[in-house]
């Protein structure tokens, strides 16, 4: 197919609802996208829309939109939306979150912008209940009427989007699911200094004989942190410990005995918030992600391509990077028992282990290095572009 743009001369707006979101799963594929396109990110206020103008090199607009639902702000956010995009008229819109999809593909559409898209990162609705979830359930079809096309990150987004009839829209899932892939050359073991190693495990107390389980990633209910501690107390010995990457947060707390359990034992180690998780996987034998719901999680690829193998519940995104058996283990969610024995495997059966960590880091390069989710993004950009020109 012929490549209909070189000039730039086509606006692409992207979306989120916070910028963080456009930096950390849109980094460099910005760049990359902005040698055909002009692209523009918009996103709320925060320090990483400044980074990412000065490293992906586009243009940054701010416009605030609320994570929560709140009726004012979000027709105010409506509003400003398709003010924005009547004054830029992009070609083409394409929002990642769920209130930046829901607000950017209804403005999209109000101001007529022809290329309507939303990856779907992630669904909230299927781990809700009554009122919650149905009002969840209807923002979604709305959304998905307002897009003209509509992307799941992954096969089990996809599933759960067909399941509860979200849209009778074709549902495309580019290349082999997620939104960004992953740079094989940053993330890659032999990267970390030998020295930086040392110095870590020895901040973190933490021998060579050791074997560590890691948990990156927020320390909340949904990501499963409750269950996780309790699992690790139960298999716990003098050689192991569970290293926690991640901050608190107060949207959902971690039980108070959990809590508890990780000031009690010393070795459970909270180490907050880390810029740069490679040195962390870098010491580390097992992620252990025992996630409620994702759409495609980024720190199982990463801890894949540092040659981890991971323990993940049996959930979309983690179900289709873990194969079970060859380079992790897939237990059902929330089953604290389940995931306490594939712990004590995975460390105790060391033939099973040392085959799981050599297929690691081949299965993520083959299916998820970042050029092969760039250069399908634009290959889908320039697709619908010829459809409507």
């Amino acid at each position: 197919m012929r490549i209909i743009n070189r000039t730039k001369i086509y606006k692409v707006v992207r979306t989120s609802t916070v910028p963080i979101s456009l930096n950390i799963l849109l980094k460099g594929q910005l760049k990359f996208l902005n040698q055909f396109f002009e692209i523009k990110a918009v996103s709320s206020r925060g320090n990483d829309l400044e980074e990412i103008r000065i490293r992906e090199g586009v243009e940054v607009e701010v416009l605030e939109m609320e994570r929560k639902i709140s009726l004012f702000k979000d027709l105010a956010s409506l509003i400003n939306m398709y003010i924005y995009l009547k004054r830029e008229k992009p070609q083409i819109i394409h929002s990642i979150t769920p209130k930046a999809g829901l607000i950017s593909m209804l403005a999209g559409k109000m101001a007529g912008v022809p290329i309507r898209m939303h990856t779907f990162t992630g669904l909230i609705f299927p781990t809700k209940k009554g009122t919650m979830q149905k009002i969840l359930i209807k923002m979604d079809q709305l959304l998905c009427w307002a897009a003209t096309n509509v992307y799941p990150e992954g096969k089990g987004v996809k599933s759960d989007l067909e399941k509860y009839k979200i849209t009778s829209k074709p549902l495309k899932v580019i290349a082999n699911g997620n939104v960004s892939g992953i740079n094989l050359s940053h993330y890659n073991p032999d990267t970390i200094d030998e020295v930086l190693k040392i110095n870590l495990k020895k901040s973190l107390k933490i021998s060579d004989s050791d074997f560590v389980f890691i948990f990156v990633g927020r320390l909340v209910g949904d990501k499963g942190i409750n269950e996780l501690v309790e699992a690790y107390v139960k298999i716990r010995d003098q050689n192991t410990k569970l290293l926690l990457v991640g901050p608190y947060e107060n949207d959902d707390p971690l039980k108070k005995e959990t809590l508890k359990k990780i000031q009690e034992y010393e070795d459970i180690i909270p180490t907050g918030f880390q810029k740069d998780v490679r040195p962390y996987f870098s010491i580390s034998n097992v992620l252990v992600f025992p996630s409620y719901r994702e759409g495609f999680p980024n720190v199982v690829i990463q801890a894949g391509a540092m040659d981890l193998p991971s323990i993940v519940s049996d959930i979309n995104g983690c179900n289709e990077i873990i194969l079970h058996g060859k380079n992790g283990i897939v237990i059902p969610s929330k089953n604290i028992e389940k995931l306490a024995e594939a712990m004590k495997e995975v460390k105790k059966n060391t033939k099973q282990y040392t085959e799981m960590k050599r297929n690691a880091r081949n299965i993520i390069s083959s299916r998820y290095e970042q050029s092969i989710i760039w250069n399908a993004t634009l290959y889908e950009y320039n697709m619908l572009l010829e459809k409507i020109n």
